[in-house]
């Protein structure tokens, strides 16, 4: 613990920094963002999509704008509208996402009072036929008319910009200050307005405004449904809509259980129908329930809804939205969804959820959640990371993240909106220290052990032994280990046949292919010796089947050394062929040599025999001689008994063996053949010579380039010749190395 104490202190500094960005003591701009960015992949992955037939945006779009002409149209169009609407297609509600703020001066009713009241004044002609056309002229009067007593509710806005100008009227507050017992607000406030006409005011059933909250990336994701003007509370176009269709109800502000100051985080609205509760933040904004990208809602142009085009059951019954999506009219909004969205598909999806009760809430404890989950997870992690593996580190971290992720979808799901990208980047962010930490600071102790064994054994087991390098050091012991020796067969004769620069880049393909093939399986290279090899399994690394990773190796040697063969042939050299001898048993291994020069190597008995072994090979004509210690440590592979033989230095016999392969995968005919040569072992050693040697002369047609099969013959016939008498074990005795 207290080589870890430096890591877990850095661990608890960032696990404070991201506290205090979650408790709102600071804000961290980057998270924000994050955060946003986290909030808009959620709505986009679980919007309910399709169209909700209840709501229809009557567009005014492009088409609309060429056939009737540039907006604002003319009342008297505006009133015809209206009429259409309800007397024709029978809509149930009309909100307007407009504002009508100047009156209509298009019929020239404004001149010709003029004229009555200057030059014309005493023109009894003119004045009566005035009077006539005044009602036909005064298209504002009519539009109000035609608002008059139909569920219409106009829209209009706020402003904080400077100077900000009060124009037309505002409707009458849905809110006074005395509605919220007390408590301290929050809400977004507004300095100015711009309303609709008295006259319009007067005679809409109601009125919202269509401001939007726009975040700090520019985009929309929260509309407030009440805001504060001069200690008064409005509320918002699809608030005052929902509020009409449920036939105005009050709205009632609620609030959490115990808290006595907090604003309010929902409104309620107790309607016939039963209690409709909106979720609200501190701000008294509602989260846009996008219900998927544009078109979510169907679209039909104003200008065929004026002239009649549409048919009935395309309007009857429907909540109505009158709004533009024309970019010249300029409510083209960022949303989630889409980065020209417009504003008036905004508000169809805040009526559409609030009447499903489909927005999404995020009370006051949401803090305190975020706060107490992102303690818990970065103080877990600054205590546990340092002391774990990295893979278990990783596991541990991928886990808490997967679990976090998690929980914020299942709440997300409920309707419940959590902040994720603080707690997220916190686990990330430690993730990221302890294993930087492990990188920059304890590869420390990997370089020391590249130094001391990255010439010896593979990079993975380099970093096998870096995890704990308590463990290991170039201290002598003793252990049992395996050994392997190759040399490669006429070297001499080789070398004399190549020039220097040949030579050496012949021996450097060859011992690099060579030296692949034992570092893939787990071998310490101990030297080259001139064209020889010398590899050791056991050590510095433990490895329990060190015999069966060295007979491995020396079986795909011989294999990686006949692919050499035809890039070798294309050069002009010579095919290579090797001699490999493998000995099991107890070795001497550690850090050998003087002050001048040290080598981790192995030594004793057993090595010595494993030396003896591969010089031995040729007087066999095979490529791999193993003992039986070594044929005892891996029973899975066939082998070719090939003696029993006493090599110099070695008073003990010593059965040798050639592996053949892995069982299982060694051919039938390869399987007779050494049924038959056991036979023929076994006959030779009873000394049936005749017997015998009718097996091998057998065994020569089926195999006559099998040098073994003449050496016994050989034997046999000098056994003839010199009976070895009744004691003769047969062993063979090498006198040279």
């Amino acid at each position: 613990m207290k080589k870890n104490l430096i890591r877990i202190a850095l661990g608890l500094l960032l696990a404070l920094v991201f506290f205090g960005h979650a408790a709102k003591f600071y804000q961290i701009s980057l998270l924000n963002t994050l955060d946003a960015f986290v909030y808009d992949a959620r709505l986009r992955l679980t919007a309910q999509g399709g169209v909700d037939e209840r709501i229809v945006i009557l567009d005014i779009d492009e088409k609309s704008l060429a056939e009737v002409g540039r907006w604002p149209w003319s009342r008297d169009t505006m009133a015809a509208l209206v009429n259409k609407l309800f007397d024709s297609y029978e809509i149930t509600l009309l909100g307007f996402d407009v504002v009508f703020a100047e009156p209509d001066r298009s019929s020239g009713l404004a001149s010709l009072e003029s004229m009555a009241d200057g030059v014309l004044k005493n023109d009894t002609a003119f004045q009566s036929a005035l009077k006539a056309l005044r009602g036909e002229l005064d298209f504002d009067k009519r539009f109000a008319d035609a608002l008059s007593k139909r569920p219409v509710v106009l829209g209009y806005y706020f402003t904080n910009l400077d100077q900000a100008n009060r124009n037309g009227a505002l409707p009458a507050p849905v809110l006074q200050p005395e509605d919220f017992k007390g408590r301290t607000v929050d809400f977004t406030s507004w300095s100015g307005f711009g309303g609709n006409l008295p006259e319009f005011q007067g005679k809409a059933i109601s009125a919202g405004h269509f401001n939007p909250i726009v975040d700090f990336d520019g985009t929309s994701r929260r509309v407030p449904m009440l805001v504060e003007h001069e200690g008064k509370y409005y509320e918002s176009l699809s608030l005052a809509m929902v509020r009409v269709l449920l036939g105005n109800p009050r709205i009632v502000p609620g609030y959490p259980e115990g808290e006595t100051n907090s604003g309010p985080e929902w409104l309620d609205l107790p309607a016939e129908q039963g209690i409709l509760r909106i979720p609200v933040d501190e701000y008294g904004a509602s989260l846009i329930p996008y219900r998927g990208l544009q078109g979510s809602f169907t679209y039909l142009p104003a200008a065929d809804a004026l002239t009649g085009r549409l048919k009935q059951e395309q309007l009857k019954g429907k909540i109505v939205l009158l709004g533009t999506t024309a970019p010249g009219l300029m409510d083209l909004r960022v949303t989630p969804v889409g980065s020209t969205y417009p504003g008036v598909e905004i508000h169809a999806n805040l009526v559409a959820g609030m009447l499903d009760s489909s927005i999404k809430q995020k009370p006051s404890y949401v803090l305190g959640a975020d706060v107490l989950l992102l303690s818990l997870c970065t103080i877990s992690l600054a205590f546990l990371l340092p002391i774990l593996s990295p893979l278990r580190a990783t596991v541990l971290a991928s886990g808490i993240l997967l679990a976090v992720a998690c929980l914020n979808f299942l709440l997300w799901s409920s309707g419940l909106v959590m902040p994720l990208a603080a707690v997220l980047s916190a686990i990330l962010t430690l993730y990221a220290l302890n294993m930087s930490w492990g990188y920059f600071v304890e590869t420390r102790s990997k370089r020391q052990f590249a130094e001391l064994f990255g010439q010896y054994v593979p990079p993975e087991l380099v970093d096998e032994m870096a995890r704990d390098p308590e463990r290991y050091s170039m201290d002598g012991k003793n252990a049992e280990l395996t050994v392997l020796f190759s040399d490669v067969r006429g070297f001499t004769s080789i070398s004399e046949g190549l020039d220097p620069k040949e030579l050496t880049q012949l021996m450097n393909a060859y011992l690099g292919a060579m030296t692949r093939v034992v570092q893939k399986n787990r071998g310490t290279l101990d030297k080259y010796i001139g064209d020889a090899i010398m590899a050791f399994w056991g050590a510095p690394v433990a490895d329990a089947d060190h015999a069966r990773h060295a007979v491995t190796t020396a079986l795909e040697m011989q294999a990686e050394l006949r692919t050499l063969d035809e890039p070798f042939k294309q050069r002009g050299w010579p095919a290579l062929h090797i001699g490999i001898g493998i000995n099991s048993g107890t070795m001497t291994v550690g850090d050998m040599g003087s002050k001048v020069r040290k080598s981790y190597t192995v030594m004793g008995d057993a090595v010595n025999l494993g030396s003896r072994l591969e010089g031995i090979t040729k007087q066999y004509g095979v490529g791999i001689i193993v003992s039986d210690s070594t044929k005892a440590l891996v029973k899975d592979v066939i082998y070719r008994e090939l003696d029993r033989v006493r090599v110099k230095g070695k008073d003990e016999p010593v059965g040798i063996f050639e592996p053949l392969g892995v069982a299982g995968q060694i051919d039938k005919a390869a399987q007779d053949e050494l049924k038959l040569w056991n036979q023929a072992l076994r006959l030779y050693r009873q000394q049936d010579w005749d017997q015998a040697e009718l097996q091998l002369y057998n065994l020569s047609r089926m195999c006559p380039d099998r040098y073994l099969y003449q050496v016994y013959a050989k034997r046999i016939a000098y056994c003839r010749a010199n009976p070895p008498g009744e004691s003769w074990d047969g062993v063979t005795t090498f006198e040279t190395k």
